[in-house]
């Protein structure tokens, strides 16, 4: 079977609006509070100064080497949470190529060259009817199933039907109204609930690209909604509900406007690149690519939810074969000073588009991600 590619939308050349402020740090010099006549208190300064230096080093190695193990106690203290959140870290994943019926020996050779299991496997499915022998349609296919015996799925599930026509495609209004309960909704529930073990679960990831073809940003919430709704209904209790948005802060009034409700969300998630030539902007580097959609997403849509950076990834330089490399070589580094994101994706695909080649380029870009998420933080228990 032909591999159908996720829905990959046009995107907007990103901007440096909305950019994080600046933070003082924590090295800075503060402004004086007058010259000290005690020795004294001169001394106590010096203390306090002696003191500072020594935790600011302590904090410093453990940032450097991931979270202290004496800190979090014993193993199964870092055991996930109901919501399959990792205490003690974060999880790695990945989309990786493959066609329906492959998934399993693409998992296990994209594993084999980065080092280690996946984490979290990802994967895309439209809402094409999920009876017959069509299988984009199919949430937990069989390939699935064998992947999910000792990985995490994310299920991406769009309203779209791939390579169908214009009158097949369906709408948030349709969704909202329980028009596909019956033919999808229902059938999708059921085989999820089959399934029985929980999975991360997207309806329409990159939403905030969607309109106005699919609907309005309230009638995306409706739909979203509703799924969720009826999934409660049919007894389906096994979904960790994923809201993936593209974090493009030039979307922030549709991204602020389709947020369906903390009560209906479990993670969130933003796909933010380092795009380079396929989108005509300057290199960016891992953390200009992820800090100022983190930074508003914690403002003015949740500041306690996990996060999820469900995909990031960057396009290769030719003029410097070694940038991808070093670009992976911040991953860890930075992603531990990104508050509350727990699950880091590694898109190693393709984007529409001429120098929209996001996979992994050379031995060196491999090389540099193997020793990246071989980093403790992101080694944990997955049960």
């Amino acid at each position: 079977m032909r591999f159908n590619r996720p829905h990959r939308p046009f995107r907007r050349k990103p901007t440096t609006t909305g950019q994080h402020r600046r933070r003082p740090q924590p090295h800075e010099e503060q402004p004086s509070a007058g010259p000290f006549t005690s020795s004294r208190r001169r001394l106590l300064i010096t203390s306090a100064t002696i003191v500072s230096a020594v935790l600011v080093g302590v904090l410093a190695l453990r940032n450097a080497s991931g979270p202290d193990p004496g800190a979090a106690g014993s193993k199964a203290d870092c055991r996930p949470t109901a919501i399959l959140e990792p205490p003690c870290g974060a999880w790695f994943g990945a989309f990786v190529p493959h066609e329906r019926d492959d998934l399993p020996e693409k998992v296990r050779a994209y594993e084999k060259r980065v080092g280690r299991e996946l984490d979290i496997v990802y994967t895309y499915h439209d809402m094409s009817l999920p009876k017959g022998t069509r299988r984009e349609g199919q949430l937990l296919t069989p390939e699935e199933q064998r992947v999910g015996e000792d990985h995490l799925l994310l299920l991406s599930w769009e309203s779209k039907w791939w390579g169908g026509t214009k009158k097949q495609q369906p709408t948030w209004e349709q969704i909202a109204s329980g028009e596909l309960d019956e033919t999808v909704i229902d059938v999708q529930a059921g085989r999820i609930k089959d399934y029985g073990k929980k999975v991360f679960l997207s309806f329409d990831l990159e939403m905030d690209t969607r309109t106005p073809d699919n609907g309005t940003p309230a009638e995306y919430v409706k739909a979203y909604r509703h799924i969720h709704d009826r999934f409660r209904e049919l007894g389906v209790d096994n979904v960790v509900w994923t809201w993936i948005t593209t974090g493009y802060l030039d979307h922030a009034d549709d991204m602020k406007a389709m947020y369906p409700g903390d009560e209906y969300v479990d993670w969130i998630g933003y796909n933010q690149y380092n795009y380079y030539r396929c989108h005509k902007t300057g290199w960016l580097s891992f953390a200009q690519t992820q800090h100022a959609a983190h930074d508003w997403i914690r403002k003015n849509i949740s500041d306690d939810k996990p996060l999820m950076l469900s995909e990031f990834g960057t396009a290769a330089d030719s003029a410097r074969p070694q940038r991808q490399a070093e670009w992976y070589a911040q991953v860890p580094g930075v992603l531990k000073g990104l508050e509350g994101v727990k699950a880091a994706l590694q898109w190693n695909y393709r984007d529409p588009g001429p120098h929209c080649n996001l996979a992994l380029a050379n031995d060196a870009a491999w090389d540099s991600l193997r020793e990246a998420v071989a980093d403790p933080y992101f080694n944990q228990p997955l049960k």
